[in-house]
């Protein structure tokens, strides 16, 4: 059920996006004949009185249609409600509105938090450290056993106790053993384990097993004193995260080798939402605020197939005077750049499966 909350997040998320360049287009009077979820071969589709709507078989985003080049339309090529013979500025708005709909959901999400679940209000601490996640099957802690959601309860028999200094000692002790096993006590559900792991020795000297580390406990929430607070609380978490996320892709595209096996597809995401749906559904909020400020940030990189790009060739028209690049060459650029798209979203569903736990463990059944 988890994890179908998680693709149902992201199908959300997606919709949204879509959702608005549609009613970009529909509020300005632009014919848009075809709304879709996903690319590919039609799974369903329903033909309303102007648009088609469709689910399709490859679930790597969305797309919204315009009848400019359909040859079956009927639509006279000079009619001014097709988008190519919208001015400028209505076309930017058309292309940028997934990008403004997917923060201004973000937002929305963060605001509803604060709204229904209340105000962060302190933590209450619980016994252990948490494992929100396991980085690779491969490191040290997923060839030790450990797996996400797993609480350690204590380190070569040291009792992690009920308290922010946990996380702490946990990591200063597997800093301070590469190369030596160590005792971990683990909480899995209902049941106690013992896991023998040997931290790595990592460039800086130091041991790592590659995992994340967080307290383990519950918020504690109160209510809101009033509506400003929730608009101020949700804006602040908003930026946060945008500026956050920014700095992320730029990390990306500094330090591209190094960050690049980082990168995650939709598999690792609906992963990651379905560990927040199971220990707590509360965190779905940020998670989804965060995946929709990242498809916001992603789109509007000036790159061949996504808004970034539409909104690039724009540019280039506007400072030729209104002069358009010649049309198949932009056609040949985004069809180019969509390839790639979908190739390295396959790519990345392939690898990140292929680390999920139960393909691991069939691949070793061969």
């Amino acid at each position: 059920m988890s994890v179908l909350v998680a693709i149902g997040v992201l199908a959300l998320l997606v919709f949204v996006h879509e959702l608005g360049h549609f009613a970009a287009a529909r509020l300005q009077g632009i014919y848009a004949n075809k709304f879709s979820l996903g690319f590919g071969p039609v799974l369903w589709k329903y033909q309303g009185p102007q648009t088609e709507y469709a689910i399709r078989a490859i679930p790597l985003g969305g797309f919204v249609g315009f009848p400019d080049d359909d040859e079956d339309s009927s639509i006279p090529a000079d009619d001014p409600n097709l988008m190519r013979n919208r001015p400028i500025a209505d076309r930017a708005i058309v292309i940028a509105a997934g990008v403004v709909a997917n923060l201004i959901f973000a937002y929305g999400v963060l605001a509803a938090q604060y709204g229904f679940m209340g105000v962060p209000d302190g933590f209450r601490y619980e016994a252990g450290v948490i494992v929100p996640q396991v980085l690779a099957p491969d490191n040290p802690a997923g060839r030790a056993g450990l797996k996400a959601g797993d609480i350690v309860q204590a380190i070569d028999g040291q009792t992690l106790s009920a308290e922010q200094e946990s996380v702490k000692v946990l990591m200063e002790q597997i800093k301070a053993s590469p190369d030596r096993p160590l005792i971990l006590e683990v909480q899995r559900g209902a049941d106690r384990l013992t896991l023998r792991v040997t931290p790595e020795l990592d460039e800086a000297g130091q041991g790592r097993i590659g995992v994340q580390l967080a307290p383990n406990g519950r918020p504690v929430y109160r209510p809101a004193h009033n509506p400003i607070e929730v608009l101020t609380l949700a804006a602040d978490r908003f930026q946060n995260m945008v500026t956050q996320t920014a700095g992320g892709f730029l990390t990306l595209a500094a330090n591209f080798r190094e960050t690049a096996p980082q990168v995650s597809g939709p598999v690792k995401i609906i992963e990651w939402g379905a560990n927040i749906a199971q220990s707590d559904a509360g965190n779905l909020f940020p998670f989804m605020a965060l995946i929709s400020i990242n498809l916001a940030v992603i789109n509007i990189l000036p790159l061949p197939a996504l808004d970034g790009g539409q909104l690039f060739f724009l540019a280039i028209e506007a400072l030729r005077g209104g002069r358009p690049l010649p049309q198949e060459f932009q056609e040949n650029v985004m069809q180019t750049g969509l390839v790639l798209l979908l190739g390295l979203g396959i790519l990345l569903i392939v690898r990140d499966t292929t680390q999920l736990e139960w393909v691991q463990r069939l691949l070793q059944q061969q």
